[in-house]
């Protein structure tokens, strides 16, 4: 299933196809937490996932304000795709996200592995590994683990660090990051 519009002329659709140009003019910020605070901006966010095979293209902020519509089809991508739970995702960690994809100027979508887990999940998941933390804010949707083929896990994690927005778990052997919004720390997985 993939996740685009159906053709049918959207606020959203407008603000796409004034955003196109936009896209590839936006600014490349050295401190992401000054793009956190920006207004003016368009935000997209390009992801697919490997577990149920959809993706999701959408731009989700313009112009100083979330798009409601936008934000609910990520929500729905980022489920629990184990049980299909949901919970709204934090827009704070979509933001970190879009910031250190711009710092690695790729065009390439984020391989999303996880986004929020139930706490079934996670509990099942804690049961086979000592990585995955009791209290994950994964289990809050405030946390995405990703994964891109064109940069190394230490450059999507140093990305990530530059936003000093939020979690950087660096997870070489898996080949993944995990970024969120909580407290601005970073390990080693």
């Amino acid at each position: 299933m993939t996740l685009k519009s159906t053709g049918v002329l959207t606020r959203r659709g407008l603000l796409r196809g004034f955003a196109a140009t936009a896209i590839s003019a936006a600014p490349v910020y050295a401190n992401a937490a000054g793009f956190l605070r920006g207004s003016g901006d368009v935000r997209r966010i390009n992801m697919y996932s490997g577990r149920t095979g959809e993706s999701i293209d959408t731009i989700y902020w313009v112009e100083g304000e979330y798009i409601p519509d936008a934000l609910k089809e990520i929500t729905y991508f980022f489920r629990d795709w184990r049980n299909s739970k949901i919970k709204a995702v934090d827009a704070r960690t979509v933001d970190i996200m879009t910031a250190a994809h711009r710092l690695m100027e790729t065009d390439e979508p984020y391989m999303l592995l996880s986004g929020y887990r139930s706490p079934e999940t996670n509990a099942m998941l804690r049961s086979r590994s000592r990585g995955v933390a009791k209290n994950s804010l994964h289990m809050k949707a405030q946390a995405a683990d990703l994964r891109l083929k064109s940069r190394s896990v230490s450059q999507m994690a140093s990305a990530a660090k530059a936003c000093s927005a939020g979690g950087v778990g660096t997870y070489r052997g898996s080949n993944f990051v995990h970024m969120d919004c909580g407290v601005v720390r970073s390990w080693n997985g």
